[in-house]
């Protein structure tokens, strides 16, 4: 804390009775006719002089903090979890448009994936149009920063996220009798489609190879997923084109939830070849 530079009164002489005190310098300077000016000087400067350093010290205690967020958030965008939006209605109802979720970066690598979750990937097989150029404005730079080091949501256009059906060594088939779809000969009762409408029967039979997995969107009419795309790589998406398993609903606030896999749906669903 600042020294406390406040004149104290001096006990007046014998003969100066009701005279002015004189102030007490720093550094014991001699009492004299420009002493007081020093004094005062010096008393009127100091708080001064403490007040900055005050200002200075709460600046460096801010930006202290905003330096360990920064780097906080990229370690944890870079290892843990990447924040995402939604832009299609592919996978209504588990996810509307303009969601914002958390990607769990753990997954697959070192945790291995499971029969129904969501997952996000990155578009390498060219099942989305290519992206427009991105128009530039005097903060993109900005935008692109934050984006950067985990503190908005990848906006990118390059990803996609669908759900996993089929796992390495499943067979998946579209469909049974009663219309649903069976893995290894187990038919799914599948409770996160959409139930808005009466999902469109679109046969496919496929065996997943190691290395790949087989996703649906939970609005099944409105997804084009792999059953759109049987022409590229067989429909599959390539495992280490998976960014990660998609963990929360991080926005809005009123859908904030965490994301179900569904075990009970997989339950009686025997290991693939």
């Amino acid at each position: 804390m600042p020294e406390n530079n406040a004149p104290t009164p001096e006990t007046p002489r014998d003969g100066a009775a009701g005279s002015a005190a004189q102030p007490v310098t720093d550094g014991g300077a001699d009492a004299s006719p420009s002493a007081p000016a020093q004094g005062r000087h010096s008393v009127s400067s100091k708080p001064k002089d403490g007040a900055s350093s005050h200002i200075f010290v709460w600046l460096k205690e801010v930006a202290t903090v905003v330096v360990i967020a920064v780097v906080l958030s990229f370690l944890i965008k870079t290892f843990l979890f990447r924040a995402f939006y939604i832009p299609s209605e592919s996978m209504v109802n588990t996810l509307d448009v303009n969601d914002r979720i958390f990607v769990n970066l753990l997954v697959p690598e070192p945790f291995a994936l499971s029969h129904g979750d969501v997952v996000v990937f990155r578009d390498t097989q060219g099942w989305l149009a290519a992206a427009p150029e991105k128009e530039t404005g005097p903060f993109t730079w900005v935008q692109d920063g934050l984006t950067f080091v985990g503190l908005l949501p990848d906006s990118s256009e390059q990803h996609l996220v669908k759900r996993v059906i089929g796992l390495p060594g499943d067979h998946v088939i579209c469909c049974d009798d009663a219309g649903k779809l069976t893995i290894n000969g187990t038919p799914l009762d599948e409770t996160y489609v959409n139930t808005a409408e009466v999902a469109q029967i679109r046969p496919f039979d496929v065996v997943v190879p190691e290395g790949k997995v087989w996703v649906m969107g939970d609005n099944r009419n409105h997804s084009a997923d792999s059953r759109s795309h049987l022409d590229a790589n067989g429909g599959f998406v390539n495992l280490v084109d998976v960014e990660g398993k998609a963990a929360v609903i991080a926005w809005p606030l009123n859908r904030i939830s965490v994301l179900e896999n569904y075990p009970d749906v997989y339950r009686n669903v025997p290991a693939g070849k």
